[in-house]
């Protein structure tokens, strides 16, 4: 025989009353605050130009072969990497070992941008789980019959499940920027002569603050869509069996 467990009392009730205050004031309240986020200035920037980063990296000297000697050496390193020997003196591009310039920085804009946002996917996250765990301890007991309640409940856990991983998608997204990026630089520190590689820069940047407004706006939207759908079935959430089923005639 399996011993019987339950939650107990205090935490059921402390869950009750922080995912009910969640509801009724903490989303409506969010929901505002992005709201009034999106109409700032910061995300508003009509010309994205003005949310470019230089990359201030010099193109160097052009190499010139003197005599015929280099010529052999270029030759020799070209007939090994074509033989498959690996050859670390030749990289394919130019040697820098040191940034004359220092450090290559960010997208400081963006950066600034992305620190606002970050605490605000974290904050959906952890409250629709607090939510979302206040919903699942109200399912009741599997039983024949009188069951649409129940189906209420676990279609609204499945709407906090799929908020809670849009959410944490948006954190892999903001990864992927810092990437993407750092991988361009690399390719304009090794190829200074290639102009795409520095456009591509700003073609990165540019998304990457579309894509952030984007995000700010579907924060807004999930708050709205989570509060609005939970008050509408708020009865059925707390009380998914009527006491007395009623007679179906």
């Amino acid at each position: 025989m399996f011993s019987k467990f339950s939650v107990p009392q205090n935490v059921s009730s402390c869950l009750l009353l922080q995912a009910e205050h969640l509801v009724a004031s903490f989303f409506p309240k969010k929901l505002l605050e992005l709201d009034q986020f999106l109409k700032e200035p910061i995300l508003n920037v009509t010309d994205l130009k003005d949310i470019h980063s230089e990359i201030k990296f010099k193109v160097p000297e052009p190499i010139l072969f003197t005599n015929s000697h280099d010529v052999g050496d270029m030759n020799t390193k070209k007939r090994k990497l074509e033989d498959g020997v690996t050859d670390e003196s030749w990289q394919g591009g130019t040697t820098n070992l040191v940034v004359p310039e220092g450090m290559l920085k960010c997208n400081t804009k963006l950066v600034d941008l992305i620190e606002r946002v970050k605490p605000e996917i974290r904050t959906l996250i952890e409250k629709c789980n607090t939510v979302k765990m206040w919903v699942q301890l109200l399912i009741p007991r599997i039983e024949d019959g009188n069951n649409f309640g129940v189906s209420i409940q676990e279609e609204t856990v499945a709407e906090l499940r799929t908020v809670e991983s849009e959410a944490a998608s948006y954190l892999d997204q903001i990864s992927r920027y810092y990437i993407t990026r750092a991988k361009l630089v690399s390719k304009i520190v090794k190829y200074p002569h290639v102009e795409d590689y520095r456009r591509t820069i700003t073609e990165i940047d540019e998304k990457e603050y579309i894509s952030l407004k984007i995000i700010v706006s579907e924060l807004r939207n999930q708050y709205v869509i989570l509060h609005d759908m939970i008050l509408k079935n708020i009865e059925k959430i707390k009380k998914p069996r009527n006491s007395n089923a009623e007679a179906l005639y």
